[in-house]
This record gives C-alpha cells, structure tokens and sequence, in this order.
C-alpha cells in the first residue's frame, strides 16, 4: 500500500504545527486584577482598612474578587489581614499585604504609625460610631424616647454631648470605671460578660471593643472638640452591576473638612432597600439574589449617608421593544433592556376598559358600555375612551374622596360642617380640573371661617406649626421631616436645624373662636423657633433654600408658597408624579410614595425626572398628565406575567393587581346587584365614594381598609386581604339581601325573556367587564342545570360566584 504523496507528508506536520502556533497565541487574555487602594497607611491603634481586590475584564466589566482572593502579611508582628481583605495594625513599622487571585499576585506596601503614642479617643467621631453600630442607641434599644432600663442615648448619636452625660456622668459612676476599665458595666454589658437584655453587642477583642476600653483606660474624657468634623462619606463601588448569585464587597471612606479620609467599612452601617433583589451584611458585603432589577444599598456612618446601587440583569436575553406609545414607554423599556426583562404582552380591550374605570373614577363600567366599546372597531378607541372617562362627573367625586384621606377630613376633628365644607371644595377642585400648584397654593396659604367652602379644616387638625411643617412636607414635597425633629434624620440630609426652620413659616398662624361658634384661621407675621438643643433661634427657611426674608406683619406661609410652586421647586412635581405614578401602576417609581430622598432612589431615576419635567409642561394639569401616563403602553400591559418578568415586582414589566379600595369595592358590589347601600341618615343613591362622613359606622368599611384619616400618609388606607374579608363577602346578610332583593338585578334578569346564555353574558359584563369563556360558561350553565328550573336561584349562585372571585375583587 502507498502512502500519500511526498509533499503532503511534509505540509500535514506544518500545518499541524502552525494550527499549535495559532492556538496558543489567540487564548483569551485573562482579566486583569486591581488591588485598592494601592498602598495603605494605619495611622492608630483601632484603625482599619478594607482592600478591594477588582477583576477588570478584557471587555472592560468589573468583577469583585475580594472575598476570592487569598491574603497574607510579609510580617504579622506589624500588620494582620483577615481573610475578607481588612487589613488592622500590630505595631508601627513597615511590611507588606501579599494578594494573590488566580495566577496573578499583587503586593500592596503597609505603613504603620500612631501606635506608640495614640491620639485620644475623640468621642463624637470614633466613639460613638461603635454604639451606633451595635444598635445601642437606635430606637429600639436605649435611643427610644424613655432609654432602657434608665440609660438613654441620643437616637443613632444625635447627641454627643449628651451621651457622654449618660456614660459618664449618670447612674452614679457606675457604667464607667477608667481606674479598672474592665470592671465598666458599659464594656462588660456590652461585650454580654454580664447579663445584658440586648445580648452581645461588641465583640470581644473586635476593634469596638478595643476602642471602647481605650477610650476608658484614657479616663474617658470627651475629646475632639476641636478636631476637623466628618464633612462626608464615600462608598465604593458607587454603582456595580452584578449576576445572580455573585458578591461585591463594599469599602467605606469618611471624609473630614481638612480632606483626610479615615476606613470605616467596619464601624458603618449598612441597609438594603430591595432585600430580595441584593442584600447586604454588618460588613458591607452584598449578595444579588435571583431576581433581576436594582437596589440601593444605604450605607450609614455618623450622621452622613452615601448609596451603591446594584443591579442584577438577566444574562444573555434579549428584548425585543415594543412599540412606543410615548416617552413613557421608551424609558420603562430601556430599564427592561437593560435588565434582560421581557415586558408582557397588551392587556385586551376588556381588561383596559375596566382598568381604567376603576382607577380613573372608582366605578364599574356598566355591560352595555363594554358591549359598546368592544364592537368598536376604530383604531384610536382607548385614547377615546380615556378622555370620555376623565370628563364624567365621577372622576371629582372618586379624587375628593382620596384627598378628603390626605387632608385629614375627619369628621370628629374638624366637625361635620368644615368636613362637609372642605369635601365640596375639594369635588369642585377636581371638577374644574384646577392645577394641582395652585391647589396646593390654597392649601398652604388659606385663611377664614374654617366652615366656609374651603380647606381651612386642614389647620384645624394640625394646630402646631411643627405638625404642619411635617404634614405638608410629607404631602406635597414627598420628604420626610419629623425625624428630624428630634434628631438628625438617619437616612438623610435633613437636621433638627431644616425641621424648626419650615416649622417657622407657621408661627404665625392663629386659630379665633368667632361669635356664631365657628373657627377662622389667621395668620399674620410670626417669629423664628428655637433650636430644642442649643436654644437659639433658627431662621425661617425651605428644605434646602436660605433664609427667608419677609415684610412686615405678612403671612409667613405665601414665602412658603412661593418657593414650593416656583418652577425650578425639586419636590413639588416630583412629589405628585410619584404619586399619581403609584396610583395608576400599582406601585411608586419611590416606594414609599412619600419618602424622595437621595437614599432612596427611583426604580427608573430618568423615568422619575422626565415625568416631573412633563409634569411641569402640562402646567401641572393633573388629567393632561393622567391622560399621558393612561395612553402609553406600559400602563396597558397585561397583569400575565411571562417566564421574564414573573419575579419583577419594581420595574413595571407587567401589570400590578390592586385590591379595590373599600368604597370602590361596596359601590361595585351595589351595581352589578342593581341594590344601593342605604347609608345611616343618607337619602337613597348616594354611592360610597360621595360620603364625607368617615366615621360613620360600617363594618364593610372597616374591614376593607377605609382610613381613619388620622395622617397624611397614604399607606393609613390598608388593603391587605384577610380570613375576615373572605368570610364577610361569602356570608354576610347584607350581600345576602342584595341578592336576593325583590326589586334588585337579578330578579329583573330573572323576569326577562333571556335564556340561561345571555344572563350569564350579562352578569359576566357587570362583574367583570367581558364576556365569559366557553369553559366559564359551562361551569356557570351548571347552576341552572342544578336549579330545578329555578332561575333566580342559580343567577343568585352566577353572581354570588364571580363577586367572591379574585378577578372581581381586584383591578388589574
């Protein structure tokens, strides 16, 4: 047999070669690793830093490996590294951290100085940090109005000085004992050597606890009065986007107002916004979970906040967009995109239709509507039937019942006829499609007989400029401030100096008692509130603006006015937008609705500030922005979630389903029964969504959620389902007699000349604003078949069946 040719013996050994060649030239260049910070400085006995250690991949993403990589100090006598990358100090010298991912290895030089002869303890900036940390002096513990077994802190070390007191000056001596600091009830208690209601709190040899005793073997002085304040903090990574099931490991630098900057990973706190989407532990490390979407990881240090937001996408999907309806749709699916979330398909005309009457003006669309609408067959016929829905007389009456909750209508407080007065102007306000800037102008600036059409009441239920300053602050600029009352809000910007200062706007309001037994609010000039703490007075002033100046014996409250509806004001659209987001999608771009805060950001930030901005446009003409949020597509999705979007619950892949509101749920139930509720000393007809009275007794009102209207939060209205609602809608006499009433809906059905089909089309309709399917309607044709030819009895089981059911009773 003859081999091949000579001159293929010869090419297949170069050809294999050059194919080896070629093969090991183009492997993939593995990632580059990046240790930071570069060199490291421990200038103390208790100080500490955090190496982040960053795989920087060819294509340019960021991988942490800090928890991946391996560590060791050249020399433990002067520096020691833990296995997470946290480098402490032994004793000054120099040496050097060896870290070593994969194949690659970093040297990183370590200075150790301050440790010979240490700079005090400063008691503010390093102390207090450390009973932060343990939760000594959070609410819970003794930071709570009454402390804890008669020691009490200053909430999250609002307070230094104060403390101190407590510590050292309080309980007779007994909690510190800087002769023999072990014997301190505060370290002993602290570290659970003796028995302690909170348990252990500080570590045994942990840098609290070493600080702590240092702190007590300096005499526990109250040191670093004149040491440059922390100005900031700064998280790093500021942003990390990251897969389901990997980490990130956070590092924390506070910033003094000379510019040097101190680790204090170890001593921060930490807290998560989105626990499910990334959690985060004592030491910064953050965990994505399997969902896709993004959270902001609030991170806490003294009095100063900073946030790493995370996302999570889905890995290699792609999202086909829809088509675009407006710019609402290209910003909620750009947000998708880049998560890997596919949105769901449209919602059909059914679904819409009842969607939009529900949310729009809290009614049911009657059956001959959705007849009408779903034989239409022209193309624009849901913007068409949005703008018939606005305009129906129903919209001001749903909208000032929901306002009536935010404005504190209560009947027992403001009287029966400032309710009556203030419910009429508010169904005018919505009625003449008032803009909502100069509504809230009347609001925060009325004055007059609290009787007269108006909303005068609303200052007869906050009779304190404190309560008003926090009730408007919350309802209309989305910021809350009554934290700041008592000390420097925890999770923002705002002190005890920003809350006293908007108090100040109100000082000047007095309430007079006229002669016929009414009240008339009056407001005229006013003086500046005193700093609780340091008595001195604070200047009048907006969240974030200077001073105020005002004229002479004027209302303090028009400065005030002015500024919140000025059109470059940061909260007031922002607020609204948010708000009227969370109504229409079932949650707020900012949840809660009423908390805008940099640390608590939108799900879609651009989202957030485009409708704001549109908001403004329109002039803040609530229905032109109701109209456009209504028209896009993301509104009109279906609530079926698919296998992309079945765990997303904040970026609005879907439709949410909302439990209707107590009064939207009893009116429901009266018109596909064709029976009005007969509400005690009400004329018959009136609906639930038009009663004033709040307090009027209603065991249907009370079970389903109905506000007592004892705050301005929207989170007072509870529409959490219960065993209780469950029973009350199976059994109640009430439901009972609505259908089984001689001159009620059924019965009519009854009476007609309809076979069992078209009656159960009909009740179908009413209920649930479409046609049954043929698998429903044979389960429905059941009743009758078991009724003996009893009609009325199986329409009764027909429609008892469908109110019960989850689709009624919800709007999605």
């Amino acid at each position: 047999m003859h081999g091949p040719p000579i001159s293929t013996r010869i090419a297949l050994p170069l050809f294999v070669v050059a194919l080896f060649l070629l093969s090991s030239t183009a492997s993939p260049v593995s990632a580059a690793m990046v240790v930071s910070p570069a060199t490291v400085t421990l200038d103390g006995p208790e100080t500490s830093q955090q190496l982040l250690v960053t795989a920087i991949q060819p294509d340019g993403q960021r991988k942490d490996r800090t928890r991946m990589a391996s560590y060791k100090s050249a020399n433990a006598g002067v520096a020691v590294v833990d296995g997470d990358g946290l480098v402490q100090p032994h004793a000054e010298g120099r040496t050097e951290i060896v870290v070593r991912s994969g194949e690659e290895t970093v040297r990183v030089p370590i200075a150790v100085t301050g440790l010979v002869a240490p700079r005090p303890i400063l008691f503010e900036q390093q102390l207090v940090p450390i009973l932060t940390k343990a939760g000594c002096n959070s609410g819970g513990c003794h930071g709570k109005a009454e402390g804890q077994n008669g020691f009490k802190l200053s909430v999250f070390g609002s307070n230094p000085s104060a403390d101190y007191d407590a510590l050292v000056k309080e309980g007779r001596g007994r909690r510190v004992f800087p002769s023999a600091p072990d014997q301190s009830l505060v370290l002993q208690k602290a570290t659970a050597e003796v028995p302690h209601g909170g348990g252990l709190r500080i570590e045994p040899d942990g840098l609290g606890h070493r600080r702590l005793r240092r702190w007590l073997v300096e005499g526990a002085k109250f040191t670093g009065g004149d040491a440059p304040p922390i100005a900031s903090v700064e998280v790093e990574p500021a942003e990390q986007v990251l897969l389901a099931g990997e980490s990130q490991q956070l590092r924390v630098t506070a910033i003094d107002a000379a510019g040097a900057r101190r680790c204090v990973t170890i001593e921060a706190g930490y807290e998560s916004n989105a626990a499910t989407i990334a959690d985060v532990d004592r030491r910064g490390l953050v965990a994505a979970g399997e969902l896709a979407g993004e959270a902001a990881i609030l991170v806490r240090f003294q009095e100063h906040v900073a946030v790493s937001r995370i996302t999570i996408p889905r890995p290699g999907v792609s999202v086909a967009r829809p088509p675009e309806a407006n710019f609402v749709d290209k910003l909620v699916w750009d947000k998708l995109q880049r998560l890997g979330i596919m949105p769901s398909e449209p919602a059909d005309d059914a679904t819409f239709m009842r969607r939009v009457y529900l949310d729009v003006i809290g009614t049911l669309p009657t059956a001959d509507e959705v007849r009408a609408f779903l034989a239409d067959a022209t193309t624009d016929k849901r913007a068409t039937l949005v703008d018939r829905v606005l305009s129906r007389e129903e919209y001001a009456d749903y909208w000032a019942m929901r306002w009536s909750d935010l404005l504190r209508v209560d009947r027992d407080r403001v009287t029966p006829p400032v309710a009556v007065a203030t419910s009429r102007w508010l169904r005018r306000q919505f009625a003449e499609n008032r803009p909502y800037d100069q509504f809230v102008r009347d609001i925060v600036t009325v004055q007059g007989n609290t009787a007269a059409e108006g909303p005068a009441g609303f200052y007869r239920v906050l009779d304190t400029p404190e309560a008003l300053a926090r009730s408007i602050s919350q309802l209309f600029l989305g910021v809350r401030i009554e934290c700041a009352q008592c000390h420097h809000h925890p999770a923002e910007k705002w002190g005890q100096d920003d809350y006293f200062a908007l108090a100040g706007f109100f000082t000047g309001v007095v309430r007079k008692n006229l002669p016929t037994g009414r009240m008339a609010i009056v407001s005229r000039g006013g003086a500046d509130l005193a700093h609780p703490r340091t008595g001195q007075l604070v200047p009048a002033r907006a969240l974030g603006a200077p001073p105020a100046r005002f004229a002479p014996g004027g209302d303090r409250r028009l400065n005030l006015a002015e500024w919140m509806t000025a059109p470059d004001n940061p909260f007031l659209a922002t607020a609204i937008s948010n708000r009227l987001w969370a109504h229409y999608l079932g949650r707020g771009l900012v949840e809660p609705i009423d908390d805008l805060r940099a640390t608590n950001p939108a799900t879609n930030e651009p989202l957030l500030a485009v409708l704001a901005s549109h908001m403004r446009d329109v002039k803040f003409d609530l229905k032109a922005f109701t109209r456009t949020l209504l028209n896009s597509r993301a509104y009109q999705l279906s609530s079926r979630a698919n296998e992309s979007n079945a765990g997303d619950e904040q970026n609005f892949s879907h439709a949410a389903h909302k439990a209707l509101p107590a009064e939207v749920l009893l009116d429901a139930i009266c018109r596909v029964t064709g029976v009005p509720e007969k509400f005690n000393g009400w004329p018959e007809g009136y609906r639930a969504i038009q009663i004033w009275d709040n307090r009027m007794p209603s065991y249907f009102f009370r079970i389903f959620g109905r506000p007592v209207r004892a705050s301005v939060c929207e989170c007072e209205r509870s529409n959490e389902p219960s065993v209780t609602q469950a029973l009350h809608l199976m059994n109640s006499p009430e439901i009972t007699a609505k259908l089984h009433d001689r001159q009620g809906r059924l019965r009519q059905l009854a009476l007609a000349s309809l076979g069992p089909k078209e009656t159960i089309d009909e009740l179908c309709l009413s209920a649930l604003a479409r046609f049954p399917s043929d698998a429903e309607r044979a389960v429905l044709l059941q009743a009758f078949a078991g009724a003996d030819g009893d009609c009325l009895t199986a329409l009764e089981d027909v429609l008892w069946t469908l109110v019960n059911s989850k689709e009624f009773l919800y709007n999605h």
